[in-house]
């Protein structure tokens, strides 16, 4: 029996990307909604109650408009911000702990990560885990990320190519108050949030966080071939994290790190760089693929029991 997925939000970005994956697979049925019942309360709560599974793709307020409706035999894998801090949620990194496994497959409340909080969670949380950072440190932090995890209109505003201002890369954010940082403060393990700021660039996709670190925010001598064992170590088991070997010239493209090279996969590239003074660690990944809708649809597989890495 193939399973029934809803895609509430089909033609933003990530349902677009998300029905892209589900096309692929013939174990899955998806339901469709007409495009002038979209904003149809009654259509939308049917669609939502049928499916085994219901991807939310869209804004705060109407995720949680969505998830209110569905009843408990639909597992429903929220995109937007508005439960990734909730308790009753399990959050949607399986890669992270035993325990976030556990929980997305038992669970029909599940959250979908922020892509810069992927990226920055799967570089701090073993840095807390394994001590080599107190959870009191106060980690800095940016990543530099295309254009496309801004939506639709920035997507257009960026193709239009009539803006010169956005031929250059633009810090945003600037507030230091940007929306993914309770869930990076959560789920690392820390116990304040970093001081964190995004760069926005004229890519279409791609991300890269980078955490900065010197010795002396660390409970103990680490260098940065250090580090490589220790995330190696924690993630050797995972299909879609790849740790990059400690000082090989392959990791950098003529000198610089590659910010696109993960696009088109569900893997996340973990890299150490630095010397004994100061390091920074690395995380890059495709903000549409494990950043938005391939870690959605690996959600979905890990709590049907499948391998996570079909359709992907």
């Amino acid at each position: 029996m193939k399973t029934k997925v809803f895609v509430d939000g089909q033609d933003g970005t990530t349902g677009l990307r998300i029905n892209e994956y589900l096309a692929k697979r013939e174990d899955v049925e998806v339901l469709r909604i007409d495009a002038d019942r979209r904003k149809d309360v009654e259509t939308r709560r049917s669609l939502l109650n049928e499916a085994d599974v219901a991807f939310l793709c869209l804004p705060d307020a109407a995720a949680k408009e969505s998830a209110a409706m569905a009843g408990q035999n639909t597992c429903v894998i929220d995109a937007s911000t508005a439960h990734r801090c909730h308790p009753d949620w399990a959050y949607g990194l399986p890669e992270l702990a035993p325990e976030y496994r556990q929980k997305i497959r038992a669970s029909k409340r599940i959250a979908n990560p922020g892509c810069h909080a992927t990226a920055f969670i799967l570089l701090a949380h073993p840095l807390v885990k394994h001590g080599v950072i107190s959870p009191e440190t106060a980690l800095q932090s940016f990543s530099i990320t295309g254009y496309s995890g801004g939506g639709k209109k920035m997507i257009a505003d960026y193709q239009a190519g009539t803006n010169d201002k956005l031929t250059s890369p633009r810090p945003y954010a600037l507030g230091l108050t940007h929306k993914h940082l309770p869930e990076m403060k959560l789920h690392s393990g820390l116990t304040a949030a970093p001081t964190f700021v995004p760069v926005v660039s004229n890519f279409y996709k791609g991300l890269a966080v980078s955490i900065f670190l010197q010795p002396t925010q660390c409970q103990r001598n680490v260098t940065p071939a250090d580090l490589q064992s220790m995330y190696e170590e924690y993630y050797g088991s995972e299909q879609f994290v790849r740790v990059l070997p400690w000082g090989d010239e392959a990791n950098l493209d003529a000198g610089n790190f590659d910010v696109q090279a993960c696009n088109d996969t569900n893997r996340v590239d973990i890299a150490i760089f630095g010397n004994a003074e100061r390091m920074v660690l690395i995380a890059r990944e495709d903000n549409l693929g494990k950043g938005a809708s391939g870690a959605a649809i690996q959600c979905m597989n890990a709590h049907l029991g499948l391998d996570e890495a079909m359709g992907l």
